[in-house]
């Protein structure tokens, strides 16, 4: 496999599960400012989205979004707990923090990266984005996960997010 990523963006979240799961990949860094893989390619050839995560699977196909290529890494080695069991209460759980954290809190964080945003978008972003981590803190509160008592995918999505 290989893992299409960019330095400081949560496609670290797929080098962690990874490298959890115990799967052997190589590393692919895109560039920010030419849009080229260190391998010279223009990435919008591998993931017409332009943006970071993508993994090559061994058969040459393509995943993309973050969330979609943790459950899969989880399910391709079941034993390591990265992911409860498909059909389980405890695995929509999971999809519910995949979901939260990419939509409500992730998102949160783009009008305060984005050059035309004014600073009235940014005022609320921030108060969402506070808003959202505080709620991510009080769950927190009195366990080690976000599913308990185990590391799964949504504890790797959550890294790079900075806990207050």
């Amino acid at each position: 496999m290989k893992l299409f990523t960019r330095p400081g963006t949560c496609s670290l979240a797929t080098d962690i599960a990874l490298r959890e799961a115990g799967i052997p990949f190589e590393l692919v860094k895109v560039s920010r400012h030419t849009g080229k893989t260190s391998e010279g390619v223009d990435y919008t050839e591998i993931n017409s989205k332009g943006y970071v995560p993508a993994l090559r699977l061994d058969d040459g196909s393509i995943l993309t979004e973050g969330p979609a290529i943790v459950q899969y890494l989880a399910d391709q080695k079941p034993a390591s707990g990265l992911a409860p069991a498909v059909g389980t209460i405890d695995r929509y759980r999971l999809q519910e923090w995949l979901t939260f954290i990419g939509t409500e809190l992730h998102k949160s964080f783009s009008p305060l990266f984005n050059k035309a945003s004014s600073d009235d978008t940014k005022n609320v972003a921030k108060a969402n984005i506070t808003k959202r981590l505080a709620y991510l803190n009080d769950q927190l509160a009195n366990r080690q996960y976000l599913m308990g008592e185990k590391f799964t995918v949504a504890d790797a999505v959550r890294a790079p997010v900075p806990v207050v």
